[in-house]
């Protein structure tokens, strides 16, 4: 078994609850309420533009410049591609430039964001954190290609996450954090799966962040 099979395995439970989150299940089936994917393509433009410095990190903890080139490719397919596919939701959706100059990330996405961004001291560590990522949404892509939801955004997001090109980037990824574990201690390993769980986690909290249009306004009841 490799060792990202065996990671696999103990995140199920986790990539099964992403599956079945009913943002997820209502985006595919185009019944999901616009307004909370408008909240979620806020949020995720913020945790991407993170993710792509993460990526970038990695270019500096990385073996050869051949690993680096890679990183740094990655994360320009963060900056371009991905933040270009959000500029036009946002156009869709209505999101003004005085609304984005003003954003403020959800407490779930501030906190994805600084897991990741915390990870370290090794390449190991950092693709640990980011391979959740890739992985959670190429499943969902997965599972979504043959869905047909009427409603054009979605169909959009559907179809960049179910495509050979995404599917592409997140098996070079998960090849190379089977390489890297096959190098690193059994100390690093453990590190690294535990670093993967953390974020699989957060990637479950992120549709459900969208989903009840999370904020930092304290609850009803709780005194300030």
């Amino acid at each position: 078994m490799t060792f990202t099979t065996h990671l696999r395995q103990e995140a199920d439970a986790l990539f099964q609850a992403s599956f079945d989150h009913p943002f997820v299940r209502e985006l595919g089936t185009g019944e999901l309420d616009e307004a909370k994917f408008r909240h979620y393509v806020m949020q995720d433009s913020y945790y991407l533009n993170q993710f792509s410095k993460v990526q970038a990190k990695g270019a500096t903890l990385a073996p050869n410049m051949e690993v680096a080139s890679r990183f740094l490719t990655h994360a320009l397919h963060t900056i371009e591609a991905e933040h270009a596919l959000h500029r036009e939701f946002f156009t869709l959706l209505d999101v003004t430039e005085a609304e984005w100059a003003t954003f403020e990330p959800a407490p779930t996405a501030y906190a994805y964001a600084l897991h990741m961004q915390q990870a370290g001291p090794t390449l190991g560590d950092v693709l640990a954190s980011i391979l959740p990522c890739y992985w959670v949404y190429y499943e969902i892509g997965e599972r979504m290609k043959d869905a047909t939801p009427d409603h054009p955004i979605y169909a959009t997001w559907i179809a960049t996450y179910g495509s050979e090109w995404f599917r592409d980037l997140v098996e070079e990824q998960i090849e190379r954090l089977d390489v890297l574990a096959g190098q690193a201690t059994a100390e690093e390993r453990l590190r690294y799966q535990q670093l993967f769980l953390k974020s699989c986690y957060y990637e479950h909290a992120f549709w459900e962040m969208a989903w009840t249009l999370e904020s930092w306004a304290l609850p009803t009841g709780v005194r300030r």
